[in-house]
């Protein structure tokens, strides 16, 4: 079947400006103009450099006590004090880094395995099929993400395993929801119309036409869905539905610190600072992403 000849420019005249845009050397230059941008990618890499260097950042083993130095202000020795057991609160949160980081890492991963082809058979299906996804999802928003988180821990079991998958599921939704209005919003356009026309499959359409031009909003997606992780283990992990003791994890150390917020605040200003600035960081680079990623705003 021949295609009609004003179709085909439109698919490749798209196809190459997604292309064009997504050059590294491009992205770098747009990237250093968003200063917003470049602070949360330095706040997030210095985390990263932490996590990865942990046992040569940390002086002190973060799980071994040490009963001769019991709830120790910070000093030299303990730059950010000692809790309830002498353990060194800055070795516990270098090495709490880790944890936060492999949770966010596999639940993210997750939810984008997961959500992001639901929503895209969603989107493209249309019908009942994308009612039928679209209700099941309603009804996934109608939980409280912490409630839904709970209650898939109670058949997964505590622990980070549980952990992992009680987040990664939780965030099906919204890759999903994301996905499923980016993919609607692309495939009535010229291109799609032309690939159909010259007999491209419906699976080649997503993933070579489609797909690309959806990848500015998942990857946004992606980045802000790592702060949604971590705030959300860290609030399992002060429930108790987390990492267990004596594992470092940053909401098990706010939790051991509310007994001690008159006599020894340090045990939860730390942890609950590494908290708030790796959130602010992947929050920063996110909303930058989503700018630097978006040709209509920055072409140049």
């Amino acid at each position: 079947m021949s295609s009609p000849t004003g179709s085909l420019p439109v698919n490749k005249s798209i196809n190459a400006a997604t292309l064009d845009w997504w050059r590294p050397a491009r992205l770098l230059r747009n990237a250093l103009e968003w200063k917003t941008f470049t602070v949360g990618v330095l706040i997030i890499v210095m985390f990263v450099f932490g996590a990865i260097f942990a046992p040569f950042v940390a002086p002190f083993d973060p799980a071994k006590p040490d009963f001769q130095s019991l709830l120790q202000p910070p000093s030299k020795a303990h730059l950010f004090g000692t809790d309830d057991k002498g353990r060194d609160i800055f070795s516990r949160v270098v090495f709490g880094t880790r944890i936060s980081f492999t949770i966010a890492l596999v639940a993210v991963g997750l939810a984008t395995l997961l959500g992001v082809p639901i929503g895209l058979l969603a989107g493209f299906s249309g019908g009942k099929i994308d009612t039928v996804i679209s209700r099941c999802l309603d009804a996934m928003f109608a939980f409280p993400v912490i409630l839904l988180a709970i209650a898939i821990l109670a058949i997964t079991g505590v622990g980070l395993r549980g952990a992992i998958i009680a987040i990664g599921l939780v965030a099906v939704p919204e890759f999903a929801r994301v996905s499923r209005a980016a993919m609607i919003s692309e495939k009535e356009n010229e291109y799609v119309t032309a690939a159909r026309a010259i007999g491209a499959s419906t699976s080649r359409i997503i993933v070579r036409n489609i797909l690309p031009n959806t990848l500015g909003p998942i990857v946004v997606l992606v980045s802000l869905g790592f702060a949604f992780a971590i705030l959300n283990e860290t609030a399992l992990s002060f429930l108790g539905l987390g990492a267990q003791p004596p594992t470092p994890s940053w909401g098990a150390d706010l939790a051991a610190g509310r007994r001690y917020l008159r006599d020894a605040i340090w045990l939860s200003v730390f942890p609950g600072l590494a908290i708030f600035l790796l959130v602010l960081g992947l929050n920063l680079a996110g909303d930058g992403l989503r700018d630097l990623l978006d040709p209509r705003r920055n072409r140049r």
